[in-house]
């Protein structure tokens, strides 16, 4: 008897004699939510590029009278040619040890033999179709494993504060981590919302599988379908084998979605139907994959731009932000600036070998009464900057490079003409350039990053390398 609760997806049959294909049909139908029988090996192959079976019964002889199994071997490997993972079990009238051992050797699963045994036949057929699955969990560990080798960012550095604002964070993240809710982080430019979802995962019931980050702002639009769902082998032109999607990869943890503001209108809909479906298709597929993920968004964009419908999809809002977290900036939070900055020069001072240095009490005055626009980002980058630069018993304003952005705000001036540059250092010219932009979008990244030309991940890097 079939155990009516174990069912496979598809198993396809290629026999020349229809009286075969009728009864192999009749009784594997319990088995598996389809099964399509062929007279001709070439529609069966042809049949497998619609949709991948999970098991494949293929005769040894086609031709009036052959025995040797030649064409049936021919066209096995036709088959694993297009699919190295294709699960195959022989069947022929004329059986025999020497057809039975060619047959595995050339990368059949197993044989049986005509007239079938039909217990011996399902348990054939059933075990063969456990091995497609099990085959296809190994590769999809595989390819999961190669599309989260690259870590959160900011996993290095932990989430500090001790002012009443981020008591509020610390409170939201308390009570939600342990919750399967959707969360949705808001806050400027480096206040830290990557620390906020990675200590949410840490403490969820997913802390023992994946966190993948994505972040959306870096990704071309031709681009998103592939990235968040996967596509398979062909279905673009520079698609060379199978890519597991980021959504399916993050299955059973949590997936960070970074600046979901930045994602255009209209390719919203699709993520929404795949968080409401709770399953994607790959590109190029025809086969929907079931993800179990909990959602965890960021993003700098202000609520009021969030609430405009001809910017941000209020459904897939609503399925974001069923927790919502604002991490204040740190002009905000001026009590956690000298805590923050003891962290990052000690940090800097290992990992570059620095002597300790104080902080005389006129530069932690400077240090907390500046307005930080690139928030704890900028903060760490100016402590790393001081610890590189400076050489006497103490740390100045100077090694912060606090001294002119300290002083009071001029009278805006008509910006100047053009002009030729004297220093014509492409590295330094690069440096101000990178400044200029920054500044002039008070450190907006998406701004100065499209100001620039360049995508948010390129303005990340050229800041890291400037030390900005």
């Amino acid at each position: 008897m079939v155990d009516h609760g174990t069912r496979f997806g598809r198993c396809i049959v290629v026999d020349d004699d229809e009286d075969i294909l009728l009864s192999a049909r009749l009784l594997l139908r319990n088995l598996f939510r389809d099964v399509a029988v062929f007279q001709a090996p070439d529609q069966a192959i042809a049949a497998m590029e619609q949709e991948q079976p999970d098991v494949i019964l293929l005769d040894a002889n086609f031709g009036r009278g052959a025995t040797d199994a030649s064409e049936g071997f021919s066209w096995l490997a036709e088959i694993l040619k297009r699919d190295p993972q294709a699960v195959v079990v022989m069947i022929t009238a004329h059986a025999g040890v020497q057809i039975a051992v060619e047959a595995m050797k050339r990368g059949a699963t197993d044989f049986v033999s005509k007239p079938w045994s039909n217990e011996r036949l399902l348990a054939t057929v059933r075990t063969a179709a456990a091995l497609r699955t099990s085959r296809e969990e190994a590769v999809t560990e595989r390819r999961r494993a190669a599309a989260v080798t690259t870590p959160v960012a900011g996993g290095e550095i932990p989430l500090l504060g001790r002012s009443p604002g981020m008591a509020r964070v610390y409170s939201l993240v308390e009570r939600a981590a342990p919750t399967e809710a959707n969360v949705l982080i808001l806050g400027e430019n480096g206040t830290g919302k990557e620390l906020v979802a990675r200590e949410l995962h840490r403490r969820s019931r997913r802390a023992d599988q994946v966190l993948v980050s994505v972040d959306l702002g870096a990704i071309a639009e031709n681009l998103f379908e592939s990235e968040l769902f996967g596509h398979v082998k062909g279905a673009f032109t520079d698609a060379r084998s199978d890519r597991i999607g980021r959504m399916q990869a993050a299955n059973g943890g949590s997936l960070f979605l970074d600046e979901i503001g930045n994602l255009p209108l209209h390719l919203q809909p699709k993520l929404l139907t795949a968080l409401e479906q709770r399953q994607i298709v790959p590109v190029g597929a025809n086969k929907p994959v079931p993800i179990d993920i909990r959602v965890i968004a960021a993003t700098n964009c202000p609520p009021e731009q969030l609430a405009d419908e001809a910017r941000f999809r209020q459904d897939l809002l609503f399925r974001l932000n069923t927790v919502e977290i604002e991490l204040p900036p740190l002009r905000e939070r001026r009590e956690d600036i000298m805590l923050l900055v003891d962290h990052f020069l000690g940090l800097y001072a290992r990992k570059y070998g620095k002597p300790a240095r104080r902080i005389p009490s006129d530069v932690a005055a400077a240090l907390e009464a500046y307005e930080w626009p690139g928030n704890v980002r900028a903060l760490r980058h100016a402590a790393e900057r001081a610890v590189i630069l400076a050489d006497g018993d103490d740390f100045t304003a100077e090694d912060f490079s606090l001294s002119r952005a300290s002083q009071p705000p001029r009278p805006a001036a008509p910006a100047p003409a053009p002009t030729v540059r004297d220093d014509l250092n492409l590295d330094r010219a690069e440096k101000q350039m990178v400044e200029q932009a920054l500044k002039k979008h008070s450190y907006n990244i998406s701004l100065a990053a499209a100001e620039l030309g360049l995508t948010r991940a390129s303005l990340y890097r050229r800041m890291e390398k400037h030390g900005l």
